[in-house]
């Protein structure tokens, strides 16, 4: 849960574009999406803007696979963590 508040703090260029969904994006995040995003279009701006809103109840294992996808680094997961551990 605490990494998934990451998606939702992180200003990622890479996150703010549409592009390539992976495998373990399709595998670890279809719930995800189907929760928060499902009206959304895949691939598109406005699915990683919402996924990014989303971030706080997003599935680690969805935050996980968007980081091995290249949608956030794992330096902003570790920032933000490290950032939410102090509030």
């Amino acid at each position: 849960m605490v990494l998934a508040l990451l998606l939702c703090a992180a200003p990622s260029a890479a996150l703010a574009q549409a592009g390539t969904i992976t495998k373990g994006m399709q595998t670890y995040c279809a719930n995800d999406y189907k929760k928060f995003c499902g009206d959304y279009g895949l691939q598109s701006n406005a699915l990683n803007l919402c996924m990014r809103k989303a971030g706080p109840g997003l599935s680690p294992a969805c935050v996980q696979a968007l980081v091995q996808a290249g949608k956030i680094s794992q330096a902003e997961v570790d920032k933000l963590k490290a950032k939410a551990k102090g509030l």
